[in-house]
C-alpha cells in the first residue's frame, strides 16, 4: 500500500527518477519544470528541506513498498494558517484513485499536524484530473481566473475544518 511521506534527503535518487521519467507526461497538463531543474536537482532538494525545516513549507512524497516515488504532494507558501497545495502523479499511478485519497489524508494532516486552516490551489482548466481530485476532496473554485505558464486556470480554496461532504449541503 502506498505511502504518504514527508520528504527526507534520501528520497532524493528516486525523486528524480519519478520526475525525470514523467517529465512529458506531467508537461501535458502542468507546467515544465525545464532543464535547469534537472540540472540543479541535487541542490534543490535541499533547498527544500532548508525550507521544510523552516516551517515555510511542507512537502511530501507518495512512495511504494519499494520506494518508489508515485506522487509528490506540496504545501508552499505557508502563512496566516494556510498554504497552497500543488501535487503530480506518476502517469502508471493515475486513475487510480490514489491522488484523491492522498490530497484528503494530507488535508487532515495539514489541520492537525501543521495547524492549517485553509488550502489554495489552481489549475489550468484543460486538467481535468487535478480539477476532478480537487473537487472531490472539498476544494471550491474561488471564480479567480489564473494563468499557470500561460495556460489559463482556475483557482480553488478548501476550508479545512469542513469536508467534502460538507460541501454537498
Amino acid at each position: 500500500m502506498p505511502e504518504l511521506q514527508r520528504l527526507r534527503p534520501d528520497h532524493a535518487p528516486a525523486l528524480f527518477t519519478f520526475e525525470q521519467e514523467n517529465r512529458a507526461f506531467f508537461a501535458a497538463s502542468i507546467p515544465d519544470r525545464g532543464d535547469a531543474y534537472f540540472a540543479d536537482f541535487d541542490a534543490r532538494h535541499t533547498a527544500l528541506l532548508t525550507e521544510q525545516a523552516a516551517g515555510l513549507c511542507h512537502f511530501h512524497v507518495l512512495a511504494d513498498t519499494d520506494g518508489e516515488i508515485l506522487g509528490r504532494f506540496n504545501l508552499v507558501d505557508v502563512a496566516d494558517d494556510s498554504a497552497d497545495l500543488g501535487f503530480r502523479m506518476a502517469e502508471s499511478a493515475t486513475r487510480r484513485g490514489l491522488a484523491t485519497a492522498t490530497v484528503l489524508h494530507l488535508c487532515t494532516l495539514a489541520a492537525t499536524e501543521y495547524g492549517l486552516t485553509t488550502l489554495r490551489a489552481a489549475a489550468a482548466l484543460d486538467n481535468t484530473a487535478s480539477r476532478t481530485v480537487l473537487t472531490r476532496t472539498g476544494f471550491v473554485p474561488t471564480g479567480e481566473e489564473v494563468r499557470l505558464s500561460g495556460r489559463p486556470g482556475l483557482g480553488y480554496v478548501r476550508d479545512l475544518f469542513r469536508g467534502p461532504e460538507d460541501e454537498a449541503r
